[in-house]
């Protein structure tokens, strides 16, 4: 899948699909916020079975009375090839390797205070992120971020010149407050200033 398929999933440019991902990933994270993962992937394997044994059923039946010989109703699937090409896992292998060492080394950067600056704003986004932890689970948090993920983007192409102006002032108060700390707290300037 493509970044412009991606993009254009998010912002609902063809509504059946958008839905049906939409409408199946919140359906499966709800899911497993009542039940177990196991629980889930039973389920959904026994329906997924319970559609295919009763289309081949159904298929056998047909072709009995019709007296035809079409044969396997899922044959092409099942000659099918979709073994992963190795040259594939190895590019996404090599990419999540490359975002593991960044990660790794933004981490050493921010523990070991490298910068000051950067390491309290880390502290401060760790301390909001416990009493985050406190409010809401993991699952809570992924089913705010699916909802944000196909809502935020369609209301913002809707109404860009009102966000943006609300943003640009929000992002000036909050620079100006920043400014003003960093002016007042000694030992907060950044090296580079």
């Amino acid at each position: 899948m493509d970044s412009k398929a991606v993009v254009d999933l998010i912002y609902w440019r063809d509504i059946k699909r958008s839905g049906v991902v939409f409408g199946a990933s919140l359906f499966l994270l709800l899911s497993l916020s009542v039940f177990s993962i196991v629980s889930v992937l039973a389920y959904i394997a026994l329906a997924l079975l319970s559609v295919t044994i009763s289309f081949r059923i159904y298929k056998g039946v047909l072709q009995a009375i019709q007296k035809s010989e079409e044969g396997h109703p899922f044959r092409s699937i099942l000659e099918s090839n979709l073994a992963l090409p190795e040259d594939v896992v190895q590019k996404y292998c090599t990419v999540a390797l490359n975002q593991v060492n960044r990660t790794v080394a933004e981490l050493r950067r921010l523990f070991l205070v490298e910068d000051l600056v950067d390491s309290l704003k880390f502290a401060v986004l760790m301390w909001v992120f416990t009493y985050i932890g406190a409010l809401f689970n993991g699952l809570t948090l992924l089913i705010v971020a699916l909802i944000s993920l196909f809502s935020i983007p369609v209301i913002y192409e809707r109404h860009q010149t009102q966000v943006d102006h609300y943003l640009a002032l929000i992002n000036k108060n909050l620079k100006n407050t920043s400014d003003l700390i960093l002016a007042k707290v000694p030992g907060l300037k950044r090296k580079s200033e």
